[in-house]
């Protein structure tokens, strides 16, 4: 059955299945196994795993966020077309989810209490900037990939340098993510002006500082 052709209870369904298997722990690639399996484990100090997994738990964060935007998106997109793309999107960040999650249990941490919370105000957003239109959506993921990458270039720059495991994984995601963004835009997304962007990247700080020890 396409997507086009589920009925609302399957709708509801599928949303409720996905939003548990992102706030619960035990998820598996769906793709792509993690880069960082065919790396070995470096010894780490106790700083440097504190500091590794405070990052990584930011990294599963931004990835709850995305998974709650993309199906708040794809339940009040306009377009057909536009829908799906939002739903494809939301199935190859589950890679990413898994690949954080499985790397924060290697470095013996776990993810951030309040992902239930920023999974319910990225789905909030994501159906809110829906129903205006698709091309804002559409803008919207565009210029909420962009911090993302932000944040994964300037994670690159504060990883220990011996954290090769940790390291892979945020380079592929890297390259993902911004594959993501230049999609969006290219498939008719409005692209935000500076001050817009500027306002998520203050939120966005907020986020990530939080996340990096709760």
């Amino acid at each position: 059955m396409s997507f086009r052709n589920l009925s609302l209870l399957d709708h509801a369904l599928g949303q409720a299945d996905r939003a548990l298997r992102t706030l619960t722990p035990g998820n598996k690639p769906v793709f792509k196994a993690s880069p960082g399996a065919k790396v070995s484990e470096a010894e780490l100090s106790e700083a440097e795993r504190r500091k590794a997994a405070g990052l990584m738990r930011v990294n599963h964060c931004g990835e709850v966020c995305a998974q709650g935007l993309y199906q708040g998106q794809a339940v009040t997109a306009k377009l057909p077309e536009v829908r799906e793309d939002m739903e494809n999107a939301a199935l190859e960040e589950l890679d990413h989810l898994a690949w954080c999650e499985q790397r924060l249990t290697e470095l013996d941490s776990r993810t951030s209490l309040l992902n239930p919370v920023w999974y319910g105000m990225s789905f909030a957003l994501g159906a809110g900037a829906g129903l205006v239109s698709d091309k804002l959506s559409l803008g919207f993921v565009a210029a909420t990939e962009d911090q993302v990458c932000q944040h994964l270039r300037s994670h690159l720059d504060k990883l220990p340098e011996t954290d090769a495991k940790s390291r892979e994984i945020v380079q592929q995601m890297l390259a993902d993510e911004q594959l993501h963004a230049d999609h969006a835009l290219a498939s008719g997304g409005t692209d935000f002006p500076k001050p817009v962007k500027k306002v998520m990247t203050l939120v966005s700080n907020v986020m990530t500082k939080t996340s990096f020890y709760l």
